[in-house]
């Protein structure tokens, strides 16, 4: 069974940094697509940044494009999130989920697999 663990988020300043993981096990990825959301309070989920397992094609929010960098390191099935120049409207719980077949997609609807999120908190 597949099973994504996120960690790495915390409460920061606005201009910090952080880098969340998600560990994937359970399963086997190379086709796979892994995506980051969030989601604010009183707010949907929103879609970050998408990454395909095997060619590493990204996908980025226009919100955080510039901001956010998403990799993988294969031989630790983990995709990264690297956020720099953090922002108060970029607190929210986000997500990493597993698309398996790997559409890049910023729709929920194709993401099989969902962690159970960490907080991140920015100040102003």
């Amino acid at each position: 069974q597949v099973q994504l663990v996120e960690s790495g988020g915390g409460l920061v300043q606005a201009g910090d940094s952080l880098r969340l993981s998600c560990a994937a096990s359970g399963g086997t990825f190379s086709t796979s697509g892994m995506g980051w959301f969030r989601q604010a309070p009183g707010k949907e989920r929103e879609f970050v940044s998408a990454i395909r397992w095997n060619s590493g094609i990204t996908r980025y929010a226009d919100s955080v494009k510039g901001r956010f960098t998403i990799s993988i390191d294969n031989a630790k099935n983990t995709v990264y999130l690297q956020m720099n120049s953090l922002k108060p409207e970029d607190t929210a719980v986000y997500y990493c989920a597993v698309d398996k077949i790997g559409r890049n997609s910023w729709f929920e609807r194709y993401y099989d697999y969902w962690g159970q999120g960490t907080q991140v908190t920015v100040s102003s």
